[in-house]
């Protein structure tokens, strides 16, 4: 057995996350996570809400609310969508938790300590109209290079040209609209990243089982250009983690917060902290996970991110950590997903582009979700939902495939030979041949999943599914049980316990549907299949069950149409 931890990107707080945002992070790591624990893993597996930086200040401003009140409020609303999608984390903290304060201004000492961070006066753009430094993505203006309007102090997003705050034409506030902006000096904390250059390089090239989209981000960000820059971990900002040095007031940084990025990978350790305090654990229970001189040394932790987060996981989290001189674990794998693009265009969660988490739960139960993403997951390069796409899987795949197999053997049973598992004669050729070929598939299906390769895992599963299809038409019981009933009752036992064995295999992917199944088989064995022939014989003749409802309605063409059209536009 062994212990896997498991952390997906952390969601910002500001609203509710699109399916890209779903598919990019949070599913897949569900995905790996429910497998290892059906596999008999001791896993940890985390998450948590990003709630600190001026996005999360705006929001609550536009809300109406006190900002710690906004975060607390759309923190619940996230975890209630997670439980939604049947998301298994072990704990969904909180990077305003006193565990990421004490963690965060632990870290930072520990920089300090061994020289790795700098104090660095610059001159920042400051609005009078609202009192505050602003950072340069709140700051807009016309771009000097293509002469769009609404450009930002960091980049124009019409032609993507990176800008400073001071190249815009006509800058103004993205908070008030005031043009009353002055450009004022302040002194920021930088993390010397360049200092560790060398230390990354080598440890990124010891990662040689990493996606190709993983290693090539990080190698860019080393080495194009000028290589490796220094990084500011603090702002001028009243919501964020206070700057100090351990417990120690930090001199010259009085007022001043943790910047955002620096302070939310460190949440990773302390959401395992939450989780040992939520648990009534001690320090050990969450040490023994993290520190490599606590018994963390035999653990492989996993990391699930989209592509934009490469650099940060890569890059600057391993430099606070390896900066630390502590034994902290450091990441073992990191898997990245390019983006998932809608119905010709992108997701956005400013524009309000696309489907949105609980818009889809609204519509259909998660499975159904879960089992298109999952088998459509932007892996090798980005990959875009159309309804059309999205109908067929799940006609196909879900209803016909699976959902159909399900259906045709209970009711079929129930109506020759009752709600019981028919005792009948041994298994013949057919079904000792469909063992074989079951054990590859079943066995090629874990290889895909232990290498995180979630559309071939989805693919295999469903050639499993087929498998039972295509024996039961070639079976053909409803013909054979007029001739040969002792032969018709073997054939249903050996479908029976073919639905038990494709409850658990799908248990990652379809979570809900996989409990409905083994419910109607009335059983909660839910043993992987080591010996599949072993697996199916589980069942054994007398055990009773029921027929399920149906487990996947098909999408009708007024439904699909409907949903194009309500979603084709902003949010409502």
């Amino acid at each position: 057995m062994a212990r896997i931890l498991i952390t997906s990107a952390i969601p910002y707080i500001n609203g509710i996350k699109h399916l890209g945002n779903l598919v990019g992070s949070q599913l897949p790591a569900d995905l790996f996570a429910r497998y290892c624990r059906a596999r008999g893993h001791e896993v940890l597996f985390l998450c948590a809400t990003d709630e600190h930086g001026t996005p999360a200040e705006l929001a609550a401003a536009k809300a109406g609310k006190p900002v710690a009140e906004y975060c607390a409020e759309m923190h619940q609303v996230q975890a209630g969508i997670a439980r939604g999608f049947g998301l298994s984390f072990d704990h969904f903290g909180r990077s305003s938790s006193p565990q990421n304060h004490r963690l965060t201004q632990h870290f930072a000492g520990k920089l300090a300590e061994n020289g790795l961070i700098r104090e660095v006066s610059e001159r920042q753009v400051y609005s009078v109209a609202d009192g505050r430094f602003l950072p340069d993505r709140y700051i807009e203006g016309t771009c000097p290079n293509c002469g769009y309007d609404k450009a930002r102090g960091d980049q124009c997003e019409n032609c993507t040209k990176q800008l400073d705050p001071t190249d815009l034409i006509d800058p103004r506030s993205a908070i008030s609209g005031s043009t009353d902006l002055e450009v004022r000096e302040t002194k920021h904390l930088y993390l010397r990243q360049s200092a560790l250059k060398d230390d990354l390089d080598r440890w990124i090239d010891s990662k040689t089982d990493w996606p190709i989209l993983t290693t090539s981000i990080a190698k860019k960000w080393l080495h194009d250009g000028d290589g490796l820059q220094d990084r500011g971990i603090t702002r001028d900002l009243d919501w964020g983690i206070p700057v100090k040095k351990g417990t120690e007031d930090w001199p010259g940084m009085e007022g001043k917060v943790f910047y955002v990025w620096f302070d939310a990978p460190i949440e990773y350790i302390a959401c395992a902290a939450e989780w040992a305090e939520a648990q009534g654990l001690d320090e050990a229970a969450w040490q023994r996970w993290w520190r490599t001189d606590k018994g963390a040394g035999d653990v492989r932790y996993v990391q699930f991110m989209g592509k934009d987060n490469v650099p940060f996981h890569t890059l600057s989290f391993p430099a606070t950590i390896l900066g630390s001189g502590e034994p902290w674990k450091l990441v073992d794998h990191l898997k990245s997903f390019n983006y998932l693009n809608y119905d010709g265009g992108q997701f956005s969660t400013s524009q309000g582009r696309g489907v949105f988490m609980d818009q889809a739960l609204a519509i259909l139960p998660a499975d159904y979700w879960r089992w298109w993403l999952l088998s459509h997951a932007p892996e090798s390069s980005d990959s875009e939902f159309t309804w059309e796409n999205f109908q067929a899987a799940v006609n196909k795949d879900l209803a016909d495939v699976l959902g159909n197999f399900v259906s045709r053997i209970t009711k079929f049973c129930r109506s020759k030979f009752g709600e019981t598992v028919p005792e009948g004669g041994e298994y013949g050729p057919e079904e000792v041949a469909l063992i074989a070929d079951l054990a590859d598939r079943i066995r090629a299906y874990e290889g895909f999943m232990e290498g995180m390769e979630v559309r071939k895992s989805a693919q295999e599963l469903r050639a499993i599914w087929a498998l039972g299809n295509e024996y039961l038409q070639a079976a053909a019981p409803w013909v054979t049980v007029k001739t040969d009933p002792d032969r018709a009752a073997a054939q249903v036992r050996f479908g029976l316990n073919l639905i038990r064995l494709y409850a658990v295999l799908s248990s990652p992917f379809i979570p809900a549907t996989s409990a409905a199944m083994l419910e109607a088989m009335r059983t909660d064995n839910a043993s992987w299949p080591g010996d599949v022939a072993a697996a199916l014989s589980a069942l054994p003749p007398g055990h009773g069950f029921t027929v399920p409802e149906v487990l996947f309605a098909k999408i009708t063409d007024e439904q699909r149409e409907e949903w194009q059209a309500r979603f084709a536009g902003p949010r409502g």
